[in-house]
């Protein structure tokens, strides 16, 4: 069961192939980040360069599928066409501790109009659409009550 209303456009990994490794980790139930082979850095989004060294030595590399909470949205003007009837729903910035700042993007899942704390611990939820045009995974959040 999908989160958000169908009709929204499927995500793919970049042409380039940049991002390719986190698609197919995501697939598999695990969440990668990149991090440079030289500093050892972590950082996402996936770029060609280190942001801390410049080094082009990058890989992906998995991590254990927790964050905080560092910010969010609740989100109630519809984006896109397909979300019309959809709303509010809240979109969390995840921050993932002991990697050096690197944080995520994602919808928080449960009640939309939850309280949504600054801090609260969250878990990575891979949501698998496998009926559609292509296979592909979303990382969706929710609150660690454990």
């Amino acid at each position: 069961m999908s989160y958000l209303n169908p009709g929204l456009p499927q995500p793919a990994p970049a042409r380039d192939g940049l991002d390719e490794a986190y698609w197919k980790a995501a697939q598999e139930g695990k969440l990668v980040l990149q991090r440079c082979k030289d500093c050892g850095a972590y950082q996402w989004g996936p770029e060609w360069t280190c942001h801390r060294c410049c080094s082009e030595n990058l890989t992906f590399e998995e991590i254990p599928p927790y964050g905080r909470i560092y910010s969010y949205e609740r989100v109630w003007h519809p984006v896109h066409p397909a979300l019309s009837e959809q709303g509010p729903y809240i979109i969390v910035l995840v921050e993932i501790p002991d990697r050096d700042g690197a944080r995520m993007v994602g919808n928080l899942l449960g009640d939309p109009q939850q309280e949504v704390q600054i801090g609260a611990p969250v878990r990575a939820v891979f949501e698998h659409h496998e009926a559609e045009q292509i296979n592909y995974t979303l990382v969706q959040w929710e609150v660690d009550a454990s």
